[in-house]
């Protein structure tokens, strides 16, 4: 791929994946994968808080948010998923901006609180995204991010840069993240796993934390900002 610009392949992917993703959003997060992570979010962000979808995509977990009274913006780079986005959301309080998140046009401590769910590992950079996510979430604000853990298979997403392919999608391990934020100055206050079915056979309460990341499909850290 000649030229590759990765902001602008990423832009062009998801707008091409735009009708496939919006017809799967609500029962994943309604159902699926991601049926448990609003309620960890509210569990520790209240009220009519202010908060920041990162990766928004289609939307629908900035719909539930702000059905529940939060005041939402959500930020993608896709054209195709931000005019699903504000048709699924027209009644609500949400609002939705076009932008990279790694630079995101808001102010410096705008948000209670933000929300990156499966999107910091379609960057080029998640450091310079962390670095954001810090300069645009209030002191002590709380930053929800959830990963794909080592048995997710949509992690083949990256697997032909092995192959010296140009590819989007910059995949890291639970225990990368969680070291990562550490380093620059995030607070890790709690975190859940998210497994396949069959998992939950095992005594996963009895495993160290490295040996519980190592067999989820999606691991959600909740930082602060401190």
């Amino acid at each position: 791929m000649t030229n590759f610009k990765w902001v602008d392949e990423s832009e062009k992917q998801w707008d091409e994946r735009a009708e496939t993703w919006h017809s799967n959003s609500k029962e994943m997060w309604d159902k699926g994968s991601r049926k448990d992570i609003l309620p960890f979010l509210t569990k520790h962000v209240k009220g009519e808080a202010s908060i920041c979808d990162l990766g928004c995509g289609d939307g629908y977990a900035s719909y539930k948010l702000a059905r529940k009274g939060f005041q939402v913006t959500g930020v993608d780079l896709s054209d195709q998923m931000l005019e699903k986005a504000r048709e699924r959301a027209k009644d609500t309080t949400a609002q939705f901006i076009k932008a990279d998140i790694s630079n995101v046009p808001v102010q410096s401590a705008s948000f209670d609180a933000i929300m990156a769910i499966n999107s910091l590992e379609w960057t080029e950079s998640p450091l310079k995204v962390l670095t954001e996510m810090k300069r645009v979430v209030k002191k002590d604000g709380f930053i929800c991010i959830a990963i794909l853990g080592p048995t997710a298979m949509p992690r083949i997403n990256s697997y032909r840069r092995l192959y010296g392919e140009k590819v989007i999608c910059n995949t890291m391990m639970p225990w990368e993240l969680g070291k990562l934020a550490e380093e620059n100055g995030l607070v890790k206050v709690d975190e859940i796993g998210v497994y396949k079915r069959g998992a939950d056979t095992l005594p996963l309460e009895k495993l160290s934390l490295d040996l519980k990341q190592a067999l989820t499909f999606m691991w959600v850290f909740m930082f602060q900002n401190k």
